[in-house]
C-alpha cells in the first residue's frame, strides 16, 4: 500500500484556512481538553441551540487557493476599463505618493489598529489626524474640526442636522443650492425626510426667499462657477439661520478661505489629498465649524491634553459626546469615521507642504486656464466665466462630443442636459490637454497648448476673482514644513506608527469589534489601478468587473445570511443600521401604516441601535435584560402588546451583546411579527453566525454586516468600515438607491445614504477575497473555532475572574465579559487600572465599560494561536496577582503598578523612583514580556484636562522652544 499524498492533499487548496485560522490541530486538541469536550461539534452542540442550527451548509464553493484566488480577481478586474476621468463632481484622480503607499496603505502597522480609545498605544496616530485637524482649519477659516465624516455627502447630512440643532430659527426647512453636487442633495435630502425637515432645492441667491434654519452652498460649484457667498452667507445668519459651505479642498489652496466668508460649517472630501477615487470610496470627509458648536459637532475630535507626566499627550476629547455613549439622545449614529483615509491624506499634504500644495493647485488650475482659452478661441460657448479646475461647455452637440470622448479613453460629466463638464486634476498633462483639444474640436484645430500656456503666463488670469484669492498662510506648523525628502518622509511615518499598538504586534481582544487577521493576500487588490482608478460615476459597462465582483459578493452574503438581497451602499454599521430602519419605515409606509414608528431596543444594545433609531425619528422603547443577561421575555411581550398598533420594529443584536446565544431568539421574532413589527438583526457578532446559523433563518428581517468585522476589512485605526445590509425580499425594494448611477433592485427615487452607489467599493475586494478562500467550509471553521478560543480564554480566566455571563452548558459565544466591580469594590481597582496595565504586557485592553460598566469584555477571534491567547491570560493572571497584592496590604492603593500604568521608558529610566514596586516589574511583569517589548510613548493621560482646554490642532510653534 502506498502511503503518498494524494493529489488533492498536494494542490493544498484549503491552505488559506490553515493560515488565517490561528490554533494548529494540536492547539485545538488541548483547548476542547480543558474545556472537557472530545470535539468542536461536541462544543457547538453545547453552545449554540439546536433550534437555529442550520440544517444544511453554505453554498459558496471549495476554499482557494491565494494564487487561484488573485489570479482570477486579476482577470475580473482587467474587465474594468479604466478611462482618463474628466467627471469630477467630488472625484478627482490622484497621485497617490509612493512612500504613502508603500507605507501606510499597504502596512499592517496603519491599516489593522483600532480606534484609539487607548491613546497611550495610539500616539502616532493621533498625531497624524491632529495634523489633519489642523490643514482642515487651516484651509477652511474656522475655529474647530473633527477627525474625519464618512464621505462629503454625509458630511453635509451631519451639517445640516448641527444647523437645526444650534440655529436660533425656529423654521423647519434646509435650502440646498441646485448647484450643490448631485449626489450631495440626494443624501441631504434623504436624512432630511427622516427627521422631517423640509428641503427646499434652488438658485443659490434664492435662499434668502425662504424661512430656514439652514443653508447649503458648493464653493466652486458643481460645473465649476465661483461665487462669492459672502452676502448669501450674511444674508442666511440674518435670519438666525446656519450658513454651510461644500468646499473643494484642493481649490481651497488658491480660493478665500469660505470661514473668511462668514460660513459657519464648512465640509468636503479630503480624496484629491492622494487617495484614489476607488469607484467612489472609501474617502475621508473634513468638517469644521465655529467653537461655539463644538458640543454639536459631528464625529471624533482630537485633543491635546497630558499625561501623569505633564508631557504633552493626545487623546480623542469629549468623548462623552459619541452616540454609543449618549445612545438615543446622541447628536448622529457615526460610528466609523475615515481614519486611514484622512491619515493618508494628512501624510499628503506633510509631504508636499504648503509650497508643493500650491504647485500642485496652481498647475491644476493653469491646466484648466489654458483649455479655457484654446477652447473660446475657438468659439465654444462655456457656461462661467470663473472656475478653478472644471469647465462646464454648453454644447447643441453634447452627445456628439461625449461619444467622440469615449472612443478616446475619456470620460466628461454628461448628466444635465445639452451641457457637459470637464475637470482637470493633479495627473493631467499638456499631453492630455491637447488630446482634450481634438476630441472637442476635431485634430485639425492648430492649437498649441505650449503657445496658450505663454499667453497666460504674460498676460495672466482672471478666471478666479481677484476678491477671491487667498493671501493668508496656510499650514505653518513644522509639521509640514519639515518632511518633503522621502527619506524624512519615510522616518516620518515610521516614527509614528512605532508609538502605535496593531495587529501585527499583538492579539486585540476587543469584544464586539472583531479584530481578526486582514490577509495580505486580501489586501492587494485594493492598490491594482484597476479597481484603484475607476471614477464612481463612469458608465456601467466601464466598471464590468466590479459588477462581476459585486454580483458575487452579494449572493455570498446573500447565502451566508439567508436573505435574500443585499446593499452594498452603506459605507460603516452604523450607516447600514440607518439604511436598514428607513427600509422598514418605508415598507411600513408602502403598507399604509406609516404610523409604526416605536421602535423596541434591548438595554443590552450597541449604542449605535438607539443613535441609529433616532436618526430614523423612531420612538425608542427599551426592554429590560434578565439576571442572566438575555431578554426578559415577560417585559417584552408587554411592552409589545402595550405598542402593539405603533410598533415598527425590534433591534436586536444575536448573538446577545452580553455574549451568548439567547434561547428565545425565535420567540422574540414571532412575538416582534405577531404585533406587525420587523426584526432588525444587528450583525456585529456575525462572526459567531456564519456556517453555523444565520439571521435570515432564525427570523430577522434586515441586517447590517460589518465587513470590516466578520469579513476581514480592517479597522484602519477607526475606519475604513462597510456597512451593507441584508433583507427579506418584501424589503428589498426599499434599500437605497442613488440619484446619479441607478441601483438595480431598488425602487426608482428611494435616497441614498452615502455619497457613492455602491459605497466604500474599492474595498469590497477585501471581503469578496477573504470568503473565496476560505469557501463553505473555512467560513464555518472559522465560527467554530471563534467559539473554541472564546471559550478557553473563559473558562482558563474564570479560575481568577468572575465571569458575568454564560448561556447553555455554561458556555459564551464567541466572546465573554470578565466582570471587574467585585474587585473594584474590595480594592478600588478600576477596570480602567487594568486596561492600562495590559499595556505594559505587550497589549491593547479588550472593550471596556461595554455593555456593562465595569467590565473587560474580550473577543479573541478565531485567527489567534492558542500561544497568543495563553500570553493574554498569563497577563491577566498577573494583573490578578497584582490586585490580590493591593488587598492583601502589601501595595497602598496609592502606590501600585496599575495606578501607575502605562510606564514608558522615560518613567522608568527617571531620576526618581518612589514606587512600592522596581522598575524592572513594572516594564517586564513576566519574562515574555522582555522577548518583544512594546513601551508605551505617553504615561496615562489626564482625560478631564484635556476636555477642560481644548485644543485640537497642532500646538504652536512656540510650545516646541520651551
Amino acid at each position: 500500500m502506498s502511503n503518498a499524498k494524494s493529489l488533492e492533499q498536494l494542490e493544498q487548496k484549503q491552505d488559506f484556512i490553515r493560515r488565517h485560522i490561528g490554533p494548529s490541530p494540536a492547539q485545538v486538541s488541548d483547548m476542547l481538553s480543558a474545556l472537557g469536550v472530545s470535539s468542536v461539534e461536541e462544543l457547538i452542540g453545547q453552545t449554540v441551540p439546536a433550534s437555529i442550527r442550520l440544517e444544511q451548509g453554505l453554498s459558496i464553493g471549495e476554499s482557494r487557493t491565494e494564487v487561484e484566488t488573485l489570479s482570477y480577481l486579476k482577470s475580473v478586474a482587467s474587465k474594468n476599463k479604466v478611462f482618463k476621468s474628466y467627471i469630477g463632481q467630488g472625484y478627482h484622480p490622484t497621485h497617490v505618493p509612493h512612500v504613502i503607499l508603500r507605507n501606510v496603505l499597504e502596512n499592517p502597522g496603519w491599516y489593522t489598529a483600532y480606534t484609539p480609545y487607548q491613546p497611550e498605544i495610539a500616539q502616532g496616530r493621533l498625531e497624524s489626524l491632529l495634523n489633519f485637524q489642523t490643514m482642515t482649519l487651516d484651509l477652511t477659516g474656522l475655529d474647530l474640526a473633527s477627525a474625519s465624516l464618512l464621505d462629503e455627502s454625509t458630511a453635509a447630512a451631519e451639517a445640516m442636522g448641527l444647523a437645526k440643532r444650534v440655529a436660533k430659527s425656529k423654521a423647519n426647512a434646509f435650502f440646498i443650492a441646485d448647484d450643490v453636487h448631485t449626489q450631495t442633495i440626494d443624501v441631504v435630502a434623504t436624512r432630511a425626510e427622516q427627521f422631517g425637515f423640509d428641503v427646499i432645492v434652488g438658485k443659490a441667491d434664492e435662499a434668502l426667499d425662504h424661512d430656514i434654519f439652514g443653508a447649503l452652498f458648493q464653493y466652486p460649484s458643481t460645473t465649476g462657477e465661483i461665487t462669492d457667498v459672502t452676502d448669501l452667507i450674511a444674508g442666511v445668519q440674518s435670519k438666525k439661520a446656519i450658513a454651510c459651505v461644500a468646499a473643494d479642498i484642493m481649490s481651497l489652496l488658491l480660493l478665500k478661505a469660505p470661514g473668511k466668508l462668514g460660513a459657519d460649517v464648512v465640509l468636503g472630501s479630503a480624496q484629491r489629498f492622494g487617495v484614489p477615487m476607488g469607484y467612489g470610496g472609501p474617502h475621508a470627509a473634513f468638517f469644521a465649524t465655529r467653537d461655539k458648536y463644538k458640543r454639536s459637532l459631528p464625529g471624533r475630535i482630537i485633543g491635546v491634553s497630558k499625561d501623569r507626566l505633564g508631557n504633552d499627550a493626545l487623546r480623542m476629547a469629549m468623548q462623552t459626546r459619541e452616540q454609543h455613549i449618549r445612545r438615543e439622545k446622541a447628536n448622529s449614529n457615526i460610528c466609523t469615521a475615515q481614519v486611514l483615509l484622512a491619515n493618508m491624506a494628512a501624510f499628503y499634504a506633510v509631504y508636499h507642504g504648503p509650497q508643493g500644495l500650491k504647485t500642485i493647485a496652481e498647475r491644476i488650475h493653469r491646466f484648466a486656464d489654458i483649455l479655457a482659452a484654446g477652447l473660446k478661441a475657438k468659439g465654444v460657448n462655456l457656461k462661467h466665466d470663473t472656475w478653478f479646475d472644471t469647465l462646464t461647455v454648453v454644447a447643441d452637440n453634447k452627445d456628439e462630443i461625449v461619444a467622440r470622448a469615449v472612443e478616446h479613453g475619456v470620460n466628461f460629466a454628461s448628466n444635465r442636459a445639452g451641457e457637459y463638464s470637464i475637470s482637470v486634476s493633479e495627473t493631467t498633462t499638456r499631453a492630455d490637454v491637447a488630446e482634450l483639444f481634438d476630441i472637442i474640436l476635431g485634430e485639425d484645430h492648430g492649437l498649441s497648448v505650449d503657445a496658450l500656456a505663454n499667453e497666460i503666463e504674460v498676460n495672466g488670469s482672471n478666471s478666479i476673482p481677484a476678491s477671491l484669492v487667498r493671501d493668508d498662510e496656510i499650514l505653518t506648523h513644522p509639521n509640514f514644513n519639515s518632511y518633503h525628502s522621502e527619506t524624512e518622509m519615510l522616518r516620518y511615518i515610521k516614527r509614528l506608527e512605532n508609538k502605535d499598538l496593531a495587529l501585527n504586534h499583538s492579539m486585540i481582544s476587543l469584544g464586539s469589534c472583531t479584530m481578526k487577521l486582514n490577509a495580505t493576500a486580501e489586501m492587494i487588490p485594493i492598490t491594482w489601478p484597476e479597481f484603484a482608478n475607476l471614477h464612481p460615476f463612469c458608465p456601467l459597462d466601464q466598471a464590468a468587473g466590479y459588477q462581476i465582483m459585486m454580483t458575487e459578493l452579494h449572493d455570498w452574503l446573500v447565502n451566508i445570511t439567508g436573505y435574500d438581497a443585499v446593499s452594498l451602499q452603506p459605507n460603516s454599521g452604523a450607516q447600514g443600521e440607518y439604511a436598514g430602519l428607513i427600509a422598514i419605515r418605508k415598507y411600513h409606509e408602502s403598507r399604509g401604516e406609516g404610523h409604526r414608528n416605536v421602535c423596541l431596543i434591548p438595554s443590552s444594545a450597541h449604542g449605535t441601535n438607539p443613535a441609529s433609531a433616532q436618526m430614523a425619528s423612531m420612538k425608542i422603547v427599551v426592554v429590560d435584560c434578565d439576571k442572566n443577561g438575555n431578554v426578559d421575555m415577560a417585559d417584552l411581550k408587554a411592552k409589545a402588546e402595550e405598542v402593539s398598533e405603533n410598533l415598527s420594529c425590534i433591534m436586536i443584536t444575536y448573538p446577545s451583546t452580553h455574549g451568548v446565544y439567547e434561547e428565545t431568539i425565535r420567540e422574540i421574532c414571532d412575538i416582534v411579527h405577531q404585533h406587525g413589527g420587523q426584526v432588525y438583526m444587528d450583525g456585529a457578532n456575525m462572526n459567531a453566525q456564519v456556517g453555523v446559523t444565520s439571521p435570515g433563518s432564525i427570523g430577522s428581517d434586515v441586517s447590517h454586516l460589518n465587513l470590516h468585522k466578520t469579513f476581514c476589512i480592517p479597522h484602519g485605526g477607526g475606519g475604513p468600515g462597510v456597512g451593507p445590509i441584508g433583507v427579506k425580499s418584501h424589503l428589498a425594494p426599499f434599500m437605497p438607491n442613488h440619484s446619479v448611477i441607478n441601483v438595480a433592485g431598488t425602487n426608482i427615487g428611494n435616497g441614498a445614504v452615502s455619497a457613492a452607489p455602491y459605497g466604500s467599493a474599492a474595498i469590497l475586494p477585501i471581503s469578496w477575497a477573504y470568503i473565496a478562500m476560505m469557501g463553505s467550509e473555512g467560513l464555518k471553521q472559522a465560527t467554530e473555532m471563534a467559539i473554541v478560543n472564546a471559550n478557553y480564554l473563559s473558562e482558563k480566566l474564570s479560575e481568577h475572574y468572575p465571569i458575568l455571563y454564560r448561556g447553555r452548558n455554561n458556555r459564551v459565544a464567541h466572546e465573554c465579559i470578565v466582570d471587574l466591580r467585585p474587585l473594584k469594590e474590595q480594592t478600588g481597582i478600576s477596570e480602567m487600572d487594568v486596561a492600562k496595565r495590559l499595556q505594559d504586557y505587550g497589549f491593547h485592553s479588550p472593550t471596556m465599560s461595554f455593555p456593562v460598566a465595569g467590565t473587560l469584555m474580550i473577543e479573541p477571534t478565531e485567527s489567534e494561536s492558542k500561544v497568543e491567547i495563553d500570553r493574554f491570560i498569563e497577563a491577566m493572571v498577573s494583573i490578578k496577582s497584582e490586585i490580590d497584592r493591593i488587598a492583601s496590604g502589601e501595595w497602598s492603593i496609592e502606590n501600585n503598578p496599575l495606578v501607575f500604568a502605562p510606564h514608558t521608558q522615560a518613567d522608568v529610566l527617571g531620576n526618581e523612583w518612589d514606587r512600592a514596586y522596581d522598575r524592572f516589574y513594572a516594564a517586564f511583569p513576566v519574562p515574555s514580556v522582555a522577548k518583544d517589548k512594546f513601551w508605551p510613548t505617553v504615561t496615562r493621560i489626564d482625560d478631564v484636562y484635556g476636555d477642560r482646554n481644548l485644543v485640537c490642532s497642532c500646538p504652536a510653534v512656540e510650545t516646541y522652544r520651551d
